[in-house]
């Protein structure tokens, strides 16, 4: 009797070794299903440090460089600046690679329709990182939202208060605070509450917004604060409230409900805890414990579930899964920002 063999493992190359790049690369390396096959970064200098920290995986100074290296991959994480996203996700699409895109997918709608469209073309997969997914407390929302227990949605309340002072936003030539390349505060800091909000409750319209630049004005181009208000289309109204002004520290992210028969919040400083829960005929259940938050020195981000990210790409791609965050989901989180912009 024969037994059947062990999927392939999945070839990764990792197109940006920055902090959240390393931790691909790292996660990848570790994985048993997994195989990291390269390190692609602009930055040469980086060789010496990468080589020791992943011994034997080449490094390429370009994407182009590895594109036609022959070097053999299934899948191109891009984890560079975000304006870069869109442009180095379609490369690797048309190189015939299924590609794993950083949050967010790409800075403008009709860039995230390009990456679509290439996708249908050549048959490949795109996975969109939106590690707030694999938290346990917004897999227990989305679940009871799913169910109908909560009944009518009434009002959606989220709240994203966060440090990202001179630290973060370093200047000179760096692409953080940057208009054109960063995009804004809602793209590289938030979009992944935009993402749950989407994923959980549905599109929304009716949007009315009003921006500040409290105490950024010398270190990005754009605002450090927002009001958004909006109706969602399923019914039900709402309000995203965010800023990076916070001082020292991150405050809070938190997600408050109030429904026809029941009400709660999702709270902490990265929407980590359920902190009240008082729904009809319904006694919350333990909850799995959340990842710590992404440690980037003197400031944080939000839970660490890039490895969940990797475990998925690995099933679809060994067609024993599929894609939790798909292209299509990435570009209705891009669509929402811009609408949201557009108001300035």
């Amino acid at each position: 009797m024969t037994t059947p063999e062990s999927p392939a493992a999945v070839r990764f190359a990792i197109c940006g070794v920055g902090h959240i790049g390393r931790r691909h690369a790292a996660l990848v390396a570790r994985h048993p299903g997994a195989r990291l096959v390269a390190l692609i970064d602009v930055r040469a200098g980086l060789q010496p440090e990468l080589a020791a920290e992943f011994p034997g995986v080449p490094f390429f100074a370009s994407l182009d460089e590895f594109l036609t290296s022959g070097s053999p991959a299934d899948v191109l994480t891009v984890a560079t600046p975000n304006h870069q996203h869109a442009p180095q996700a379609i490369a690797g699409l048309r190189h015939g690679l299924h590609v794993v895109i950083e949050k967010p997918i790409a800075l403008r709608k009709r860039d995230a329709e390009d990456i679509i469209h290439v996708a249908l073309q050549t048959g490949r997969l795109v996975f969109g990182v939106m590690q707030n997914r694999y938290s346990p407390p917004s897999q227990w929302l989305k679940d009871l939202v799913d169910s109908g227990r909560l009944g009518q949605i009434y009002l959606v309340q989220i709240n994203c208060f966060w440090n990202r002072d001179a630290r973060y936003y370093k200047g000179g030539t760096s692409w953080k605070g940057r208009r054109d390349q960063d995009g804004g505060t809602l793209f590289t800091q938030f979009s992944h509450f935009v993402d749950l909000l989407y994923w959980v409750f549905g599109d929304v319209q009716n949007l009315q917004a009003r921006f500040y630049d409290f105490n950024h004005a010398g270190i990005t181009d754009f605002e450090d604060s927002g009001l958004v208000s909006f109706e969602l289309v399923r019914g039900g109204a709402g309000t995203l409230q965010y800023s990076t002004s916070v001082w020292d520290r991150n405050l809070e992210s938190s997600l408050t409900v109030v429904a026809e028969h029941g009400s709660l919040r999702i709270g902490g400083q990265y929407m980590d805890r359920v902190e009240y829960c008082h729904v009809q005929g319904y006694e919350l259940p333990e909850l799995a414990p959340t990842n710590p938050a992404n440690d980037y020195g003197p400031y944080q981000g939000s839970a660490a579930n890039h490895v969940q990210v990797i475990e998925n790409v690995v099933d679809t791609v060994q067609k024993r899964g599929f894609a939790t965050t798909n292209a299509l989901e990435g570009m209705k989180v891009v669509e929402i920002i811009e609408r949201i912009y557009s108001l300035k």
